[in-house]
């Protein structure tokens, strides 16, 4: 059964589609009588590198939607699912060539039609005296041994056109962008799953999937994948995608991740709902983090689409700051999203930091710290049984364990105060309750005060102190009133003096909250006379003094 389309005709619908996205995108224009966009604006890229991209018109946003300052400056388009003819991507070479171009780099995908054609412009283009080099994009995951094709190019490609054209705006000449994406190209993954097919303009659909199955690793052209199953929940079929992308055993192919920072783009193929995106995104973040793999940003909508087919392909590609820094930079291209540059996990700045003298020193205080509150949890919940919901002991667990595990994969920064800004996100993220926040605030405050060459005793104080500030002033509480908010030590005599102070007036504070009435928190709603026992966070703090004391203790 032929698949309805809002078309005018089959012969027309492409040359239609680029006049339609040409005439509402400024900036862009046709090459008269070619199937070629270029920018409008190419005087701009004189004595600069041009990029052309391209390959068969249905993937749209792809390709013409990257054309602009800081991605391509032409894309060529074929017929639905065809490769574009030698000629025209000739044509958009030379005319780069004639505004003045440096050079002209081919980013093309790995079907053999591009391969082909791109390649044979490119030596027509060589014959001519232009300056051309290409690179081929194959980032599909999903077969475990690729044949002498090779591997597919999908939707990684858009990330190597932002790459590219980040750097060509800069002025690298044409070698240097080839090396650096090239090298890039080695940590880009793609997998897509499919739940219907497509179908080519006038053809019936490219290939038949009965209704409740899903068709794992297709290509963009509706190619069978490797596996077909039952359709499955979104967390299910995320993890089984990220899961063969990046599980070794699973596939040659794989894509390692793990302890990397990553750009994940969730790519719609044609007919997901904006419902059905959200969810994916929310599951392919959470996967993702649940293996140590930190997202520092994320594209989820249209990119590399396949028609009207509906179905989803993750991309993840593994970034550094520099490639981190051409990836933010500025783009006129009118698909590209606006992107924050803030990174989707508080976790993530710590994968760009590196170890110092005091990394095993903090990194020793840190496990003493969460064994010392695990093997407190009972008595902790018993404490807070007393004044509130029983819970404490069990929150101040689900910290420790969150560090312990991030301990596992994580290489603690040199610099104290990178190291407080972790754990402020840590707890925020896993411990929960009005302690997480409550120490999310303390650590965040303390860390703007602790720098890699600024670690002494006095800083720490100072540190200490603009903590105890911000739970002050946030959390309403005030020493006296029965909270975690008790005591600061004054730096006088040595680092181990001042610590050992500390501790002491901590655990003589904490004991003293017997005697004290609640005058904030949960407390305070009970009556006085049946709170008899010490504070349960108060005792918390203070183990957390002693753990990092003894730890020190121990190390000199």
């Amino acid at each position: 059964m032929m698949i309805r389309k809002l078309l005018n005709s089959t012969e027309l619908c492409v040359d239609e589609a680029l006049c339609g996205l040409v005439r509402s995108a400024s900036g862009l224009c046709l090459l008269r009588g070619l199937r070629v966009v270029v920018r409008s604006d190419l005087k701009n890229l004189n004595g600069r590198v041009g990029l052309v991209s391209g390959g068969g018109s249905g993937h749209e946003p792809a390709h013409a939607g990257y054309i602009g300052a800081g991605m391509l400056s032409a894309a060529v388009a074929g017929g639905v699912f065809a490769s574009p003819p030698p000629a025209s991507i000739l044509a958009a070479v030379l005319h780069l060539h004639d505004a003045g171009a440096s050079g002209v780099l081919l980013i093309v995908k790995n079907y053999t039609g591009d391969r082909l054609n791109f390649g044979l412009a490119a030596e027509q283009a060589r014959n001519r005296g232009v300056s051309v080099a290409m690179v081929i994009v194959a980032d599909d995951c999903a077969f475990e041994r690729p044949g002498k094709a090779g591997r597919r190019g999908l939707c990684g490609t858009v990330f190597v056109h932002k790459l590219a054209g980040a750097l060509a705006e800069e002025g690298y000449p044409l070698d240097k962008i080839v090396a650096k994406v090239t090298e890039v190209l080695k940590g880009i993954g793609t997998l897509g799953v499919s739940l219907s097919p497509c179908s080519v303009p006038g053809c019936l659909p490219s290939f038949q999937l009965p209704p409740g199955d899903m068709e794992l690793g297709l290509g963009i052209h509706g190619e069978p994948g490797i596996q077909r199953s039952k359709v499955a929940c979104a967390d299910q079929v995320v993890n089984t995608m990220i899961d063969h992308m990046t599980n070794p055993s699973k596939s040659p192919v794989y894509l390692y991740v793990c302890r990397y920072v990553v750009v994940l783009c969730v790519n719609n193929l044609g007919a997901l709902s904006c419902l059905e995106m959200a969810v994916v995104t929310r599951a392919a973040l959470s996967t993702l983090e649940a293996r140590g793999v930190v997202v520092a940003r994320v594209m989820s909508g249209s990119f590399m689409t396949s028609l009207e087919m509906a179905g989803v392909s993750l991309s993840l590609m593994r970034v550094d700051p520099e490639v981190l820094r051409l990836f933010d930079a500025k783009t006129s291209a009118p698909a590209w999203p606006n992107l924050s540059s803030v990174s989707t996990s508080s976790l993530w700045v710590c994968l760009f930091c590196s170890p110092g003298p005091l990394s095993p020193v903090m990194r020793s205080a840190l496990q003493r710290i969460s064994s010392a509150l695990l093997d407190r949890q009972e008595e902790l919940n018993a404490l807070d049984r007393a004044s509130g919901d029983g819970d404490c002991g069990n929150t101040h667990a689900q910290a420790a364990r969150a560090i312990q595990e991030w301990l596992c994969i994580h290489v603690v920064p040199g610099c104290p105060g990178q190291l407080l800004s972790v754990l402020a996100g840590l707890v925020q993220e896993k411990m929960g309750g009005s302690s997480g926040g409550i120490y999310s605030l303390f650590l965040t405050a303390a860390a703007g005060h602790l720098t890699e060459g600024l670690s002494h005793a006095g800083a720490w104080a100072n540190a200490v102190h603009a903590g105890i500030q911000a739970m002050m002033r946030y959390g309403g509480a005030e020493p006296g009133d029965r909270t975690m908010v008790k005591v600061k030590a004054a730096p006088s005599g040595g680092e181990m003096a001042v610590l050992q102070a500390a501790v002491k007036a901590a655990e003589l504070g904490a004991e003293s909250t017997r005697d004290l009435r609640a005058r904030a928190g949960r407390a305070s709603y009970i009556a006085a006379e049946r709170v008899t026992l010490p504070d349960p966070g108060a005792v918390a703090v203070a183990a957390i003094l002693r753990a990092v004391l003894e730890s020190l203790e121990e190390q000199s």
